[in-house]
């Protein structure tokens, strides 16, 4: 029997993954390198010396770095989504009121 020409996709239903970041934490590390860029754009503008900026970006791209790894190895893909959903739920319900309990009557 030949070999087969045709690749078989085995990742069909799994998440992305970049150098060990999963699903959005590489959107969040994305957007925090763009928003160090535009700081340090800013801040040559606005006249401070070079390596000063470049301190500045550094110091701050290696806590983002850090803390979107930290953030990624704590929840995982979906954990810190999950973090969220749970705070919006209630923790306790009240009803002062019998009538949610009765049976309402049937109009025909």
């Amino acid at each position: 029997m030949a070999n087969s020409v045709y690749v078989i996709n085995k990742g069909v239903n799994k998440s992305i993954e970049f150098k060990g970041l999963r699903a959005q934490y590489i959107w969040y590390l994305g957007g925090g390198i763009v928003a160090l860029l535009v700081l340090f754009a800013i801040l040559y503008i606005i006249g401070v010396p070079s390596f000063i900026c470049i301190g500045i970006a550094v110091a701050a791209g290696g806590f983002l770095f850090a803390r979107v790894y930290k953030l990624s190895g704590k929840y995982g893909e979906h954990g810190m989504m999950k973090q969220v959903a749970k705070r919006s739920i209630p923790t306790l319900i009240k009803c002062n009121d019998r009538k949610v309990f009765k049976k309402a009557p049937v109009n025909s």
